[in-house]
């Protein structure tokens, strides 16, 4: 058997079949402030990403290359797509969620709830019903690097839906410290949610939680993993229930029972991931000042990933 590369750490041998002994760790792009919010555009051939700090939208193509896709982006986070290609984000400065209309018009989907202004919204995920889920922590509003300091208008850091049809927007999660990424699983039972409060207060575990999805509601399911170097960001799930979560040392790999699988180690501290590439076995890696790419055997949950349109 080849050996492994110093970027490929394995605790399970199930890892072995998710990575190949010659899968290069690429970085694709650097010179960033704060790398994050990566979406893989299939029918465009093409990443977009968020440098927070830098109030930019980026665009990267393997034919062109890095190229501004949005300036003055309102301290844009999170981004994810549509079940109509849209693109969807999350804004720290004007603390709103937004959608992108295919004639590039802005349509803000969220800003505030009960008469209150979100915190900062951070990640996103849209539903195969059209619901929209995102987490909404106060690091928008805990300083002037990535968005407006502000006090807080909202009692708790919650997890919002909003709803399809009606736009109204609820709280199905209430009690993390400062939730973050979030990603479902394939047949959309399960939401994965991060909690990142360490950030902040050492005494906040660094863990995965996971939740049973009723329709509009979740059920607490306990935590799915604990991360050994740095905390949870940004994550996505794969079409056979494995978890690549963000880290301080890298990309974790989580087997469905949330067993740590392995690592892929980054020289920079990662933030989020997605999946993409021409035939969707790429894994792009948001990484601090840098995005990296890397080839795993794995296709991603989320439809666009897996071919050129949705």
């Amino acid at each position: 058997m080849i050996a492994l590369p110093p970027h490929l750490l394995v605790h399970d041998d199930r890892f072995l079949d998710l990575v190949h002994p010659m899968s290069r760790l690429d970085r694709i792009t650097s010179g960033l402030t704060w790398a994050e919010g990566p979406v893989w555009f299939g029918d465009h051939a093409c990443l977009l990403f968020s440098d927070i700090p830098s109030q930019r939208i980026l665009r990267w193509s393997p034919e062109g290359g890095v190229s501004i896709f949005r300036t003055r982006s309102g301290f844009n986070n999170g981004n994810t797509r549509d079940r109509q290609g849209r693109l969807v984000s999350c804004r720290h400065g004007t603390r709103d969620v937004v959608r992108t209309e295919h004639d590039g018009a802005l349509t803000v989907l969220a800003r505030d709830h009960e008469g209150a202004r979100l915190n900062s919204p951070n990640d996103v995920v849209v539903s195969s019903d059209g619901a929209i889920w995102f987490t909404d922590p106060t690091y928008g509003i805990i300083s002037n690097f990535e968005g407006y300091r502000a006090p807080a208008e909202l009692a708790a850091r919650h997890v919002f839906r909003i709803d399809p049809e009606s736009g109204a927007v609820a709280p199905v999660v209430s009690d993390f410290a400062q939730p973050n990424g979030l990603a479902f699983s394939a047949d959309e039972t399960r939401l994965y949610i991060a909690e990142s409060g360490s950030s902040h207060d050492a005494s906040v575990p660094s863990v995965i939680r996971q939740f049973d999805v009723a329709g509009a509601t979740l059920r607490d399911a306990g935590i799915f993993a604990t991360l050994d170097c740095g905390l949870p960001d940004g994550l996505r799930v794969d079409l056979d229930g494995n978890v690549w979560s963000s880290a301080g040392d890298g990309v974790h790999c989580f087997a469905p029972d949330g067993t740590l699988l392995g690592k892929i180690l980054v020289p920079e501290i990662v933030a989020n991931v997605c999946f993409g590439g021409e035939n969707g076995r790429s894994l792009f890696i948001t990484a601090t000042t840098s995005v990296y790419r890397i080839f795993v055997d794995a296709e991603g949950a989320e439809p666009w990933t897996r071919s050129r349109a949705i």
